[in-house]
C-alpha cells in the first residue's frame, strides 16, 4: 500500500476515520481492498478504527503505547510490523460462515458445523520447521511429518503423508500462536467433550478416561485414509484421519491410530483424544509433551 497516513504519538483524534489511499480499489467502491481486504469494524471505511481493533485483539491498549519499531512516533508502520509478526491476522477475510474455507499459512482448510461448534474438518498442517523422528523435545516446539526423516520443509510438504494426514506436533508446538488462524484455537478437552455429547455421548461418560461411548468415534472417522478403509461413517463431518504418532520408539500407527491434542493441562498431564482402527469409541487419555500428535482448530 502507498501513501499511508501517519499518526504522531498519541495523536489519534484527527484521524479516526482516515482512509488508506487506494487509487485502484478492486471492486470500484472507493474503499481500499488491499488492507487485508478487511473493513474490520464494518463501518464502510478502512481506517484507524480497524487498526485499533487489530491492536486490541493482541492486547494493546492504544496506539500511544505502541511505538513498535521504536522510531520515536506511532504510525502505520508500527501496525504493519504487528501484522507481520501475527501473519494470520488477515487470513480470515474469505471466511463468512461455517462450511466455508479458511485460508491460513498458504492453505485453505475445510470447516464443518457440529452442533454449536465450528471445526476444521482436516488436520492442521502448519509447518514452520521440520525435525527427524530422533529429535524429540518436551520443551521446544518440534514439528514432524510421518515417515519423513529430513529437515527440508518443502520436501516434507511434498510427501503423501503431509498431504493426507497433515503434521504431527509436540506439546510446545501445538500451543504456539500461529498454528491456527485468527479467530480459531486448538480445541480444549471441554470442547471435545461438547463435540462428543453432541454426537450422542452422555455427559457422565464424556468425563471418563480411556475408551468410552458407543459409536461416536465412528461418526468422527473419515471413510478413507484408514487401513482397509476402516469403520468410519463420517456422519459428523469431522473427517478424522489416522496420522499415527511419534513416540519414544519413532513413528508408529499410520492408518491405524489417530491422536489429537487438546489445549487442556490437568495436573501437569496433557489430555488428548485417540481413535483406533476397528473401534467405534473414542479415548480420552494423557500423553507426554514430547509425543508428536495431530491437532485440530475450533472457532473462538
Amino acid at each position: 500500500m502507498k501513501n499511508f497516513f501517519t499518526l504522531t504519538l498519541c495523536f489519534l483524534t484527527l484521524s479516526l476515520t482516515a482512509q488508506v489511499d487506494c487509487p485502484n480499489p478492486t471492486d470500484s467502491d472507493g474503499i481500499c481492498d488491499s488492507f487485508c481486504q478487511e473493513d474490520l469494524n464494518s463501518d464502510g471505511i478502512i481506517g484507524v478504527q480497524d487498526l485499533l481493533l487489530v491492536l486490541s485483539e493482541f492486547g494493546c491498549s492504544s496506539l500511544c503505547d505502541n511505538d513498535i519499531n521504536q522510531d520515536g512516533y506511532v504510525a502505520v508502520q508500527d501496525i504493519l510490523q504487528l501484522l507481520g509478526e501475527f501473519g494470520n491476522t488477515c487470513e480470515i477475510s474469505g471466511f463468512q460462515n461455517c462450511g466455508d474455507l479458511v485460508y491460513h499459512e498458504g492453505y485453505d482448510y475445510s470447516t464443518v458445523q457440529i452442533g454449536d461448534q465450528c471445526w476444521f474438518s482436516e488436520n492442521c498442517r502448519y509447518l514452520p520447521d521440520v525435525f527427524p523422528s530422533n529429535e524429540q523435545s518436551s520443551n521446544e516446539p518440534h514439528y514432524y511429518v510421518y515417515g519423513y526423516e529430513g529437515t527440508n520443509i518443502e520436501a516434507a510438504k511434498g510427501s503423501d503423508n503431509y498431504e493426507i494426514y497433515g503434521v504431527l506436533y509436540n506439546r510446545p508446538a501445538v500451543v504456539t500462536d500461529d498454528i491456527c488462524p485468527l479467530g480459531w484455537h486448538i480445541a480444549s478437552d471441554e470442547e471435545w467433550q461438547t463435540l462428543e455429547i453432541s454426537l450422542g455421548m452422555s455427559e457422565s461418560i464424556a468425563m471418563e478416561l480411556d475408551f468410552r461411548g458407543t459409536n461416536e468415534g465412528a461418526q468422527m472417522k473419515s471413510i478413507s485414509g484408514w487401513f482397509n478403509n476402516g469403520n468410519g461413517t463420517n456422519t459428523s463431518g469431522l473427517n478424522s484421519r489416522p496420522g499415527g504418532l511419534l513416540s519414544g520408539i519413532g513413528f508408529y500407527g499410520l492408518e491405524l491410530h489417530g491422536f489429537w491434542w487438546t489445549s487442556t493441562v490437568s495436573e501437569n498431564s496433557y489430555l488428548v483424544r485417540q481413535l483406533v482402527f476397528g473401534d467405534d469409541s473414542i479415548s480420552r487419555q494423557y500423553e507426554s509433551p514430547e509425543a508428536g500428535l495431530s491437532a485440530r482448530c475450533i472457532q473462538d
